[in-house]
């Protein structure tokens, strides 16, 4: 019997269940893989990362993946805008969690212009609109392969 076939005889309870725990691997999945890739960009781009930021790029690419399959018809530039304002949020939470309150000092922007609390200034948020390219092809390839 294929999966969907089971999914329908099982009691609304079980079904509810079944997609949920489809969805919790899925977003393990998206989060180790984001974690890992924004991990890997950071050792890049500044020679270091830290073990915060892993967790910031899992929960940025967890949430970039479940709003890009929402909008998947979308023009290429409109995802990199939602992407970078995503991202940027995120990193603005996360910088006054972690920088602000946390007193980590894991990142500083406030030497960029127009920087917001030093947290979050706009060519980050240009750079994380470009970043979101990669991570719509990324995006339609772990759909894909979620698919099958």
């Amino acid at each position: 019997m294929a999966d969907k076939e089971k999914e329908l005889t099982l009691p609304i309870k079980n079904r509810f269940s079944l997609r949920l725990d489809k969805r919790s691997h899925q977003n393990i999945a998206v989060f180790t893989v984001g974690s890992l890739a924004y991990s890997a960009i950071e050792i890049l781009w500044r020679g270091y990362t830290h073990w915060t930021m892993m967790i910031t790029g899992g929960i940025c690419f967890v949430v970039l993946f479940r709003v890009f399959c929402k909008i998947a018809r979308c023009q290429l530039w409109k995802k990199c805008m939602a992407g970078a304002g995503i991202i940027t949020s995120i990193e603005f939470l996360a910088g006054c969690i972690v920088n602000l309150g946390l007193r980590m000092d894991v990142w500083d922007y406030s030497y960029l212009p127009f920087n917001l609390l030093g947290q979050i200034c706009p060519l980050y948020s240009f750079l994380w609109g470009l970043l979101s390219i990669p991570a719509v092809y990324l995006t339609n390839r772990l759909q894909k392969l979620f698919s099958r």
